[in-house]
């Protein structure tokens, strides 16, 4: 089972050195999510990051910094729901995905990206009053027509714990937020993500 963490939505200090020590972890993708940030607040926290892992990162905002900066794809949603037009001419270059709140959006969107982001599947540890949007019969139903084992991430109260019932659900990967982010002090934010590590 794949795994990939997106940031919190604030800046904070640090947060550059400490996303580094994950990916020398093993992080394999990163979702830069900060929807109030401006253009240049994203392109000095990146230049933070050693090139070598930024292919890593994907974009949710922003999204011509992904080819100026050589990071690895761009993320639509609510905000930015069409792909920058230079996308279409280096699809091979760049991974393409989406958020999903229904799974008819899912289903819509299937053939067109690279991979899915689906939530939300449980109650969320970052967004309170934010509560599981699916029963586990529509989300069987949903692996039954093989919309979730291929390139379904599952989002939304994503803990280590609850690793196994998305396996047994047949997600293909478990995308994380306030699980990873919620812990106190960079150690045991490392701390947390091998805990996950161990359970996928």
């Amino acid at each position: 089972m794949k795994l990939l963490a997106i940031t919190r939505p604030d800046f904070y200090e640090g947060e550059t050195a400490l996303v580094g020590s994950l990916f020398s972890l093993g992080l394999e993708r990163l979702h830069l999510r900060k929807p109030g940030a401006t253009q240049e607040q994203l392109t000095s926290w990146l230049e933070e990051v050693p090139k070598q892992y930024r292919r890593r990162i994907v974009l949710h905002d922003w999204h011509d910094l992904v080819r100026e900066l050589g990071l690895g794809g761009v993320h639509l949603n609510g905000r930015n729901p069409e792909p920058p037009r230079w996308l279409a001419a280096a699809r091979e270059d760049y991974s393409l995905s989406r958020s999903c709140h229904s799974i008819a959006e899912l289903r819509g969107s299937h053939e067109s990206c690279d991979y899915l982001l689906l939530s939300p599947i449980f109650d969320s540890i970052s967004k309170e009053g934010y509560g599981a949007a699916y029963t586990a019969a529509e989300l069987k139903a949903a692996a039954s027509e093989g919309l979730l084992g291929v390139k379904t991430y599952a989002l939304g109260g994503v803990s280590p714990e609850r690793i196994p019932a998305l396996k047994e659900l047949g997600f293909y990967g478990a995308a994380v937020l306030g699980g990873l982010w919620g812990s106190s002090g960079d150690g045991s934010v490392l701390e947390v993500f091998e805990s996950y590590r161990r359970v996928l």
